[in-house]
């Protein structure tokens, strides 16, 4: 038994080995994400936003169903986090600002999980200097749902923000908390849900019920200042006959976001 165990030297040297490995890997990453930001301003896409959030979603499902032995979900999900927000920081502005609601603190803390520590962050006062810092360049804006505000539907009138993440990403952090506005394109990623908001007076169960007669699964996210915001299971379209049926005489999409990656 003792010649099959290693000693803790020679467990303390693996570890400094595969250390070196993974820096030698990080840094090639790092090193192609320049060129990616080089090549992007020679083609003259330079001062796009780079943030793609269907792609990440798709990196991050593939790497969590690779088969694994010790890095859980959350691990895995916190590094490539971080080398993302990197790679998109190297690649133009990229800032965040944070309106936490009752919970500043805990914004900050979904903020940072989903958008890692590169780019710059500032905490805002008003749900309103958030959605102005989305419509920025390179910016992206963390509000709370608050049962105090109905920033949300603020985004009816705002045609180019849209809400891109639902934060936390993965469902062992907490329950949805938090959403993610830019000016970035939505569009499905393969497990998503739709944000819709209704003016209906009518109680939420039966706003859901005559949703689902039209095939739309829905539940209540939040609601004040007389709207509701609805999560729909799928992506729809902005312009969705169904939505166009359902009730409410002011209504609509506000964007789509990838589920947790944990369900």
């Amino acid at each position: 038994m003792d010649q099959e165990t290693p000693s803790l030297d020679d467990v303390r040297a693996r570890i400094d080995a595969i250390d070196a490995e993974l820096l030698r890997l990080v840094d090639e990453r790092a090193g192609i994400a320049r060129i990616v930001a080089d090549a992007k301003r020679a083609a003259g896409d330079g001062d796009k936003f780079g943030l793609r959030p269907v792609r990440e979603a798709q990196l991050l499902r593939r790497l969590l169903a690779a088969p694994r032995k010790g890095a859980s979900d959350s691990l895995t999900v916190r590094i490539w986090r971080e080398l993302i927000a990197d790679s998109l920081a190297q690649q133009g502005p990229f800032h965040i600002a944070v309106w936490g609601g009752p919970d500043p603190a805990r914004a900050v803390e979904l903020a940072r999980a989903r958008f890692g520590g590169a780019p710059p962050l500032a905490r805002v006062q008003k749900a309103e200097e958030a959605l102005a810092a989305a419509k920025t360049r390179g910016g992206v804006g963390v509000l709370a749902l608050a049962p105090d505000s109905a920033w949300w539907g603020r985004l009816l009138a705002e045609p180019t923000l849209s809400v891109f993440a639902a934060l936390p990403c993965l469902s062992a952090w907490g329950p949805l908390s938090a959403l993610a506005v830019g000016e970035i394109a939505v569009e499905p990623t393969g497990a998503d849900e739709t944000f819709w908001v209704t003016d209906a007076g009518a109680p939420a169960a039966a706003i859901e019920e005559a949703l689902s007669r039209d095939g739309v699964a829905a539940r209540l996210v939040a609601q004040g200042g007389g709207l509701k915001l609805f999560a729909l299971a799928g992506y729809y379209q902005r312009e969705d006959e169904r939505l166009a049926r359902a009730p409410g005489g002011l209504t609509g999409v506000i964007g789509a976001a990838p589920l947790p990656l944990d369900v």
